[in-house]
């Protein structure tokens, strides 16, 4: 089986043969497909991964993983390959991952905004947050552009020599630059001014705007969850799903009613984070948020990531919310269970510890950003954190550059740690998936009522943790069908009692089972469901049964009738 290469981010090229060389390996656990096509025209790829003796994947219930629907954040799609190699190099040798794949599938989007990625990773790289599509406005406006003007492959900081900087070197480490103290004047040291490496366009010879980018879309704000307007949510775009990569995953997901549980994957942070990112914990119905949790805690243990509230614990402004989220869209209108994680944090790696995910980044004492500094050198010989070095500027003339490598070192994990950063995750999107619902035949018992009449009793279960709906939202939104059961009646035959098709409710999990002190524990065979027929048929006649679930899967059964 081909493997995956962690000394280097693939490029849109690199990813498709390396997808297109799976399919041809293991045809009978991989197939591919294209969602649809991006803005420039790369095709969206879908994987599905489940062995297909036991059944197709849309019988099974289902586990979407989405990776890089914003351009910079190209470790998820790393991340996701490594999950699609341990499972095909997996099945027949470790037991979860053949159950797994025997049992359920795996929907596997690597890439969902390829147009992007290619910028981040071209030679000279530019980055976007999303998509390439020029949008709200058509052409770029004055000012600094960022852009990597020596072309060493790197967008760094540039600081410029400025009596009124607002930066100054710090004492304890000329590298590091430290705020400007508020009473200090131009007579009390050298400052500078920070900008991004890049070039200004139309350029008057002092003014430097920081304008809006020209490709201002964010492709994960475009979903309908209460989606918004640009004025009220940037890079949303001018509708829910105007943007073609948003489109074709909403509706591969509409088409996929098997799916139970969902990840996002992203940097940087090193944390899970679930909905909501507009509402509090009391807008859950209970049983889910308690799911949630659980999930949450296992997904601690195995990854080290902490699980978190985004509405609580990850807030960009705390007077702000966001809106048209992909995890909010799944969980709220669908019933998903749904998830982002965020890979890598820097700051955990340097040694910090208590600090707010989102907050530290606005201020923190100069000590975090000593022991980031000794981090970079110890671990990566100061490649992370660049010293600065003198560049003729085409505008600016003498300045220098430096400062951290922010696509290589923050919003991505480094290829020496990339393997064994991704890998802990493979293993709980595995656990993830075999906690859902599993619809599974108890008994199928035919007695015989005299001649030619027959009493068929069928018991069907669940055998997963999760109850068959996956969450009460599913059920408040209508998003999920209750179990169906359907007779295929032999030749000649008269059905007495019962129906040739009906419905049964809901099989609930083993989520809800507490402490065996917790008097609200049910212990009631809820879990299953029983149907009865009494059918008139030529003996020796074969009655077919099917059960089907939309989430937990479909079994079916042929008996005879003697």
């Amino acid at each position: 089986m081909r493997p995956v290469r962690y000394d280097r981010f693939y490029t849109y090229a690199e990813l498709t043969e390396t997808l297109e060389a799976w399919a041809a390996e293991a045809p009978g656990l991989f197939a591919l497909e294209s969602l649809g096509r991006s803005y420039e025209g790369r095709d969206i790829w879908l994987a599905t991964i489940t062995n297909v003796e036991t059944g197709p994947a849309a019988e099974k219930p289902a586990f979407l993983l989405e990776a890089n629907i914003h351009a910079v954040e190209v470790t998820g799609c790393t991340a996701a390959l490594h999950l699609v190699h341990r499972l095909l190099t997996g099945h027949g040798g470790d037991p979860n991952v053949t159950r797994a794949l025997d049992t359920r599938a795996f929907y596997v989007v690597p890439r969902l905004s390829p147009d992007g990625a290619e910028l981040a990773l071209a030679e000279r790289p530019r980055f976007l947050r999303s998509s390439v599509r020029p949008y709200p406005r058509l052409d770029p406006e004055d000012g600094l552009h960022e852009e990597d003007v020596d072309g060493d492959g790197r967008i760094l900081m540039m600081r410029v020599p400025d009596p009124n900087g607002a930066w100054k070197e710090a004492e304890e480490d000329p590298r590091l630059m430290v705020a400007r103290g508020p009473l200090e004047t131009a007579e009390d040291g050298r400052f500078y001014r920070l900008l991004p490496e890049g070039t200004i366009r139309n350029w008057d010879g002092v003014t430097i705007k920081t304008p809006p980018p020209l490709e201002g879309l964010d492709l994960n704000r475009n979903f309908p969850m209460e989606w918004a307007t640009e004025a009220d949510q940037q890079g949303a775009g001018p509708y829910p799903t105007s943007e073609p990569e948003v489109r074709a995953m909403v509706q591969a997901v509409v088409d996929r009613p098997n799916i139970v549980a969902h990840i996002a994957y992203h940097t940087f942070s090193g944390v899970h984070l679930r909905p909501y990112a507009g509402y509090d914990d009391d807008h859950y119905p209970t049983p889910d948020l308690r799911a949630y949790k659980l999930i949450g805690e296992e997904a601690t243990r195995l990854t080290g990531y902490p699980a978190v509230s985004i509405f609580h614990d990850f807030k960009y402004d705390p007077k702000q919310t966001i809106k048209g989220g992909a995890h909010d869209w799944l969980y709220d209108h669908l019933g998903v269970i749904s998830w982002t994680t965020e890979f890598w944090s820097p700051q955990r790696e340097a040694g910090l510890r208590d600090y707010h995910f989102i907050d530290w980044l606005r201020d923190h004492p100069v000590e975090d950003d000593l022991a980031l500094l000794r981090w970079s050198d110890e671990r990566f010989g100061g490649r992370a954190y660049v010293g600065w070095y003198p560049f003729e500027h085409p505008q600016l003339g003498s300045v220098e550059l430096g400062g951290w490598d922010l696509m290589n070192f923050w919003a991505n994990v480094p290829f020496e740690q990339l393997e064994a950063e991704v890998a802990p995750h493979s293993e709980l999107a595995l656990f993830h998936l075999l906690v859902s619902p599993r619809l599974e035949v108890h008994s199928l018992d035919v007695e015989r009522m005299g001649e030619g009449a027959y009493h068929v009793r069928l018991v069907v279960l669940n055998s997963g943790w999760l109850p068959s709906n996956v969450t009460q939202k599913a059920v408040e939104r209508k998003a999920v069908r209750p179990l169906e059961v359907e007779l295929t009646l032999p030749e000649g035959a008269r059905l007495v009692s019962g129906e040739e098709r009906t419905e049964a409710g809901q099989l609930t999990g083993r989520v809800e089972k507490r402490s065996p002190l917790w008097w609200g524990n049910d212990e009631s065979t809820s879990d299953r469901a029983k149907l009865e027929w009494v059918i008139e048929a030529p003996a020796g006649s074969e009655l077919g049964v099917e059960a089907r679930h939309q989430r937990a899967g479909v079994v079916r059964r042929v008996v005879e009738l003697r």
